[in-house]
């Protein structure tokens, strides 16, 4: 008999593995370096038009020194802190600032207020980098049609909007469909990228002194305060360096650092080592050096191929967006939005409406603001350089109590990079009357949201508590005078089991009467991920009438109430949702005349409030089996 297909070849097993971590490292091109893969579209030539209008032209020592910088800064922060570091820092399998966060929270072992507070500020940072990315990436993209024809030199920015309308409009379809085109489509980018800075090499042979960091110190050190200019424009080319971290959780830590290694790094070395060489060369290619690498007839498929790669890279900012709203969501932070999921396949493929919409009206808002890459450049390195600066103090909580390094330790290791990531953000904050205050703006106009419903539903939790009756006292009541039963289940959410719920005071007010099966249900957060099927449901019996139930989440998981009540059948509740009503309060909050928050706090949370999504969506509950009891009050 053959037996082959019971007992395939030894060496198979093998084939699959590396087949599936090849497909894992393509994914990773198309969605982890979409951001800084398309830096060189603009980041050498902000830096050499910083030095060059200092020195009226760029001089070659400069321009050696500012390439010393750019591959200098590529190998301490992008490959040393995040690819060698900070992947090694996950929290459960997945990174990005509050998964860091959530990390050092629990390392800590309590609720610290400055660490809250740096993950709330790197988290609002993110949303700002989010927003001028998909303008300044689509924006230097069509620039590149002026070099095609003149002719279209008025038609970038309605091109630009043209295209970023289209982007946000088709999100709501997923991405699911084209995302697998993403990583051949990056690939064929950077190989591109490589071989134009191949062709130029040979124009200035000497820019491989570059190499050397001396010369990247010596630019620092001799230019003063135009050092520190150009040192901002630098640092365009490591934007996008967060997705690495970020997407951990998608693509995991070998494909990230070998895609990055092998592919992502020596081509972005090579193209701003070509885009040197030919400025030095041929000077007047500092008017836009990354098309000018490429001969005329090939100008055209590059702005598009240019268009596709920046599109790409909006793309995954776009997604990270959704993906840290909904952490954002699970950690108490903001209020619940509608999620939508866009593919069975992938659970990761979510749409988020309201989220959308406010991208696209903030990314217009930058276009139509600063009109050219050039303008929006002097705003983007500020939200980046910020976010890096809470990923090293984050860290350096997690190294030194998570890791458990001594102290000495865990600051000798990353002391150095905050020091740099400082300098890096002072030398972006000299720009801030230049359009710096825009990531500034956005990024607290975030934080301020997040303060003001963490707070809010704090003074809400505090108020609710005093009207409360506790749970104790109130089953002792109905155990001593029952009142008329009905059959089936009845489910209570709340976020206090010790207490009462609302609705179901409410209920018995009117109803007057008490289901057979009564459940105080809790649905909780988790500073993990994930929370395995044997820790998400605990059960707890009150008295013969009534049981609480608690499920937690993990900060990356879709809450599913009746998916997760399954469980209870292993401890003893045998739950049939046919035979169960869930009752949910629903409050209507309003200002009161003495408030513990300020008037337009007060209003603000109101709002907040009042565009969260209905509850019963966001857990998942069949809406045929909710019962809603509304009650009003004042904060």
């Amino acid at each position: 008999m053959d037996t082959r297909q019971d007992n395939p070849p030894v060496g198979e097993p093998a084939v699959h593995a590396r087949a599936a971590f090849l497909t894992l490292m393509i994914g990773s091109i198309g969605v982890v370096y979409g951001d800084i893969g398309t830096s060189p579209l603009y980041a050498l030539r902000e830096a050499l038009h910083a030095a060059g209008a200092a020195h009226s032209g760029v001089q070659r020592a400069d321009a050696i020194g500012l390439l010393s910088l750019i591959l200098w800064t590529l190998m301490i922060i992008v490959t040393l802190k995040y690819v060698v570091i900070l992947l090694r820092a996950d929290n459960d399998g997945e990174g990005g600032t509050l998964s860091l966060m959530a990390l050092a929270r629990r390392s800590i072992g309590g609720k610290s207020v400055p660490v809250f507070m740096l993950g709330v500020a790197g988290a609002a940072m993110f949303f700002g980098d989010a927003l001028i990315t998909p303008a300044i990436s689509v924006l230097s993209a069509v620039e590149g049609l002026k070099l095609v024809t003149p002719a279209f030199d008025n038609y970038v920015l309605p091109i630009t909007i043209v295209i970023i309308f289209g982007l946000f409009f088709v999100q709501k379809r997923g991405t699911a469909a084209v995302a697998a085109w993403f990583g051949p489509i990056m690939l064929v980018w950077f190989f591109v990228m490589a071989v134009g800075g191949l062709l130029h090499l040979a124009d200035d042979p000497g820019i491989i002194a570059a190499i050397n960091p001396s010369h990247a110190v010596r630019f620092v050190a001799t230019n003063g305060a135009v050092g520190l200019i150009a040192l901002g424009a630098v640092f365009l080319a490591v934007t996008g360096a967060e997705a690495l971290y970020a997407d951990l959780g998608h693509f995991g830590r070998k494909p990230i650092q070998v895609a990055w290694i092998s592919i992502a790094l020596p081509s972005l070395a090579l193209n701003y080592m070509g885009q040197t060489a030919l400025v030095l060369a041929h000077p007047r290619a500092l008017e836009n050096p990354f098309f000018l690498l490429y001969p005329e007839w090939a100008l055209l498929p590059m702005v598009i191929l240019a268009t596709l790669a920046t599109i790409i890279a909006s793309q995954a900012v776009i997604t990270g967006a959704y993906s840290l709203t909904r952490q954002a969501i699970q950690l108490r932070l903001l209020p619940r939005f509608d999620i939508l999921h866009t593919s069975a396949e992938q659970e990761g493929q979510i749409f988020m409406p309201q989220i959308n919409t406010l991208l696209l009206i903030g990314v217009l808002f930058l276009c139509v603001l600063f009109g050219s890459s050039s303008k929006l450049a002097t705003a983007y390195g500020i939200s980046v350089t910020g976010t890096m600066v809470v990923t090293a103090c984050l860290a350096f909580i997690v190294v030194w109590k998570h890791w458990r390094w001594p102290i000495w330790a865990a600051a000798l290791l990353m002391l150095p990079f905050f020091i740099i990531d400082l300098v890096f953000l002072g030398a972006n904050l000299i720009k801030l009357t230049e359009g710096g205050y825009v990531p500034l703006l956005l990024a607290a106009g975030v934080m301020v949201s997040m303060w003001t419903w963490v707070k809010g539903t704090q003074i809400l939790f505090t108020k609710t508590r005093k009207q409360d009756v506790p749970m104790v006292e109130l089953a002792r009541m109905l155990a001593k005078k029952p009142p008329q039963r009905v059959t089936g289940t009845a489910v209570f959410l709340t976020s206090d089991p010790k207490t009462t719920p609302g609705a179901l005071l409410h209920s018995l007010k009117h109803y007057k009467v008490l289901h057979e099966k009564n459940v105080l249900l809790t649905i909780k957060g988790s500073n993990a991920p994930r929370v395995a099927d044997a820790d998400r449901v605990a059960m707890e019996q009150i008295d013969e009438n009534f049981s609480s139930v608690s499920i937690t989440f993990g900060y990356m998981e879709e809450p599913n109430v009746p998916k997760a009540l399954v469980l209870c059948r292993k401890q003893g509740w045998k739950f049939d949702i046919m035979s169960t009503s869930f009752f949910l309060s629903r409050r209507s909050i309003k200002a009161a005349e003495r408030s513990n928050m300020p008037a337009w706090q007060d209003n603000l949370f109101i709002l907040m409030a009042h565009n969260a999504s209905d509850a019963s969506e966001y857990f998942r509950i069949p809406t045929g089996r909710v019962v809603e009891i509304g009650s009003q009050i004042a904060i």
